[in-house]
């Protein structure tokens, strides 16, 4: 894979396995839907440029991408990487567990396992060294996450507003505002987070 676009924080992610996983699940949705490449564009307020790299396989997509693209299709991001469940349960090996964030200074988030469908809940394990950290532009409205925090001190900002989780609490925050997770401490943070996106 030697074209990138859309790099970004996500290089060192499992761009390979991710890249394959979200170019099947497109070009099967688009096929499914009869839907064209300009009417998807359209409705993820995404560029064709990048959806005909995804498709190709050649895109390394950022978080914020994906969550357009998925929520267009009525998907999960999950689904999109392949670690939705699937009745009755869906065990998902350590090895399959795909890093979808790498930041500059190491940080990592890994999608350990999402539903499916547009009623989506995801499960991540996050971890930032310090002096990471990692912005969003907020997800779709009414869109909710859960933090328990394993590791550190967690500085989450939502819509401006500073809260700072320490080692063994847990929070619920709204996030479909923008938001961003940092760790402004001097130890490693390590946290798990959940994400509520559901239709209403």
């Amino acid at each position: 894979m030697t074209n990138k676009v859309n790099i970004l924080t996500e290089a060192g992610a499992d761009v390979q396995s991710v890249s394959e996983a979200v170019a099947l699940r497109i070009k099967a949705w688009r096929k499914q839907q009869k839907l064209t490449l300009d009417a998807l564009s359209h409705r993820a307020g995404v560029s064709k440029g990048m959806l005909v790299e995804l498709e190709k396989g050649m895109a390394n997509p950022s978080i914020a991408i994906l969550c357009k693209v998925a929520a267009a299709m009525g998907v999960s991001v999950a689904e999109m990487v392949d670690v939705a469940s699937k009745p009755n349960v869906h065990v998902i090996d350590e090895a399959d567990i795909p890093v979808l964030w790498t930041g500059e200074k190491g940080g990592a988030a890994r999608l350990l396992a999402g539903s499916s469908g547009p009623d989506m809940v995801e499960l991540w394990r996050w971890s930032l060294p310090p002096g990471e950290r990692f912005a969003s532009p907020g997800h779709p409205q009414g869109t909710f996450e859960l933090f328990h925090v394993e590791q550190g001190t967690l500085t989450l900002i939502v819509d401006g507003v500073r809260t700072a989780l320490t080692q063994g609490s847990a929070a619920v925050a709204r996030t479909d505002v923008p938001h961003e997770y940092a760790n402004e401490n001097n130890e490693p943070l390590s946290f798990t987070m959940t994400v509520a996106e559901l239709q209403r």
